[in-house]
């Protein structure tokens, strides 16, 4: 959409995308979205598609395996045909780049290898406390 107007910004601020985003909508094939009833079908079929995934990686989330991973992988099936998802993934990928800048910060990352340090030097304290204790012997073999 055109608006006439050379400004920057006046463009993105009308179809409410930004240069790097595509515009919201179906991202089916054009033969599909010309046919109502192909097109209903597609969106049916991506739905169904998309549930399973995050389906499994609701499964996995307490099991072994890329819960959320496989969860965002079903928002982004999802997000090749329905708005909901494309802007459930747009403030997603936002507040992922904002805690990937804040988490960048000196301060903060300073202060995150401080923790790291402390709770290290308390694991090797209690293992050292532990091996004082008992020797070397697994848990499982101690006979007392």
């Amino acid at each position: 959409m055109n608006t006439g107007s050379n400004e920057p910004g006046v463009t993105e601020a009308v179809t409410g995308t930004t240069k790097d985003e595509q515009p919201l909508g179906s991202r089916a094939p054009d033969f599909i979205q010309a046919r109502r009833a192909l097109h209903l079908s597609w969106q049916v079929g991506v739905f169904i598609v998309g549930l399973a995934v995050v389906a499994a990686g609701i499964v996995m989330l307490p099991l072994p395996g890329p819960g959320w991973l496989v969860i965002f992988g079903g928002m982004a099936i999802w997000a090749t045909e329905f708005v909901w998802a494309q802007l459930v993934l747009r403030w997603t990928k936002r507040k992922v780049t904002e805690a990937a800048q804040r988490a960048l910060d000196p301060k903060v990352r300073r202060r995150n290898i401080i923790l790291t340090t402390i709770g290290l030097v308390i694991i090797a304290v209690l293992v050292a406390i532990y091996v004082w204790k008992f020797g070397f012997e697994m848990p499982w073999k101690i006979k007392e």
